[in-house]
């Protein structure tokens, strides 16, 4: 099962590294602008095969992506310290009319799956551009706020003193900072967070609340003006995510993909739990969101809307 990766910077490369770490797939094919780097990348890489997995780790061209299921696309511009992501949007989409056409001209069966930031907009067009080859949108979705999601239920359970894989909540919403954690519907062995809570001795209050918040909302910021880029827990999301792709899982995964039939979001590509198999998107699953969450999720359509707007992307 090959797998390629378009862009070698550390999302890339650290994606290809958790790809390998975890067993997913036997061939990752690595393809950059600068193919010294790809090259380079995928020999360091390749030397962690002996004490991982027997998998196939190698740069090229896109020509190379040939028979791919799965191209990851995390080519693009860095974000800068201070800068928003959608600040990126002017820098990246150039970049991705030009990538999207030569991905699908050598892969034209695969799944895209986007990383590069702003993914909520890059995904969007990253589908608008595969349209024109004949591609459904199922078949084109990014990495949304799975990343989020994870930030959100690590610190749950760290705060409940439970293993964070048995805390079920989600952040829906754009990627970034007009997001919304669905606290209504965070539960834990079935309870309520309050209910959990009181039931352990372990209350959320307010102002826990609004820690956590903060600390999912702007984790990237955090991280970003301590080491200048965030890699390793979206290269271990993009990991989970290829191997429900690979293995047909039919997981529940809070991914970006366009929405169609959930109020005040069609039309939208933006992050909400997807049903996803080895097609790619099968179903959107909307929640049961109270009223400040609606208005929440209500608010971050209308901001990706209006990104979407000045790309002229409908």
């Amino acid at each position: 099962m090959k797998i390629g990766i378009v862009g070698c910077g550390m999302v890339g490369s650290t994606s290809a590294y958790a790809l390998l770490m975890s067993g997913v797939g036997r061939e990752i094919v690595l393809v950059d602008v600068n193919r010294a780097r790809a090259e380079a990348e995928a020999n360091d890489i390749s030397h962690a095969v002996p004490f991982a997995h027997p998998l196939t780790v190698r740069a090229g061209e896109y020509a190379d992506l040939e028979g791919a299921r799965v191209v990851v696309i995390a080519g693009g511009v860095a974000q800068k310290p201070e800068e928003t992501r959608l600040q990126l949007l002017q820098r990246n989409a150039e970049v991705f009319r030009q990538i999207v056409p030569l991905v699908l001209g050598a892969a034209p069966d695969a799944v895209l799956l986007v990383v590069s930031n702003p993914v909520d907009v890059m995904t969007h067009l990253a589908a608008q551009c595969a349209a024109d080859f004949g591609v459904s949108h199922t078949r084109v979705f990014g990495s949304g706020t799975t990343l989020d999601t994870a930030r959100f239920r690590a610190l749950l359970g760290r705060h409940f003193q439970v293993d964070p894989q048995h805390v079920h909540a989600y952040v829906i919403g754009e990627h970034g900072d007009s997001e919304v954690l669905v606290w209504s519907q965070a539960t834990i062995a079935g309870l309520s967070l309050d209910k959990f809570g009181a039931v352990y001795g372990t209350p959320i209050t307010a102002a826990k609340r609004q820690e956590i918040d903060e600390n999912v909302r702007h984790a990237a910021y955090q991280i970003i003006a301590g080491k200048g880029a965030t890699y390793y827990g979206i290269g271990s999301a993009v990991a989970r995510i290829v191997d429900v792709l690979l293995h047909d899982q039919r997981s529940i995964l809070t991914i970006c993909s366009r929405i169609a039939g959930v109020p005040d979001c069609d039309g939208v590509t933006l992050a909400l739990p997807h049903l996803v198999d080895g097609e790619g998107v099968h179903a959107t699953i909307p929640l049961a969101l109270n009223a400040t969450e609606r208005e929440g999720l209500r608010r971050s359509a209308n901001v990706l809307r209006e990104a979407m707007a000045s790309l002229n992307v409908s």
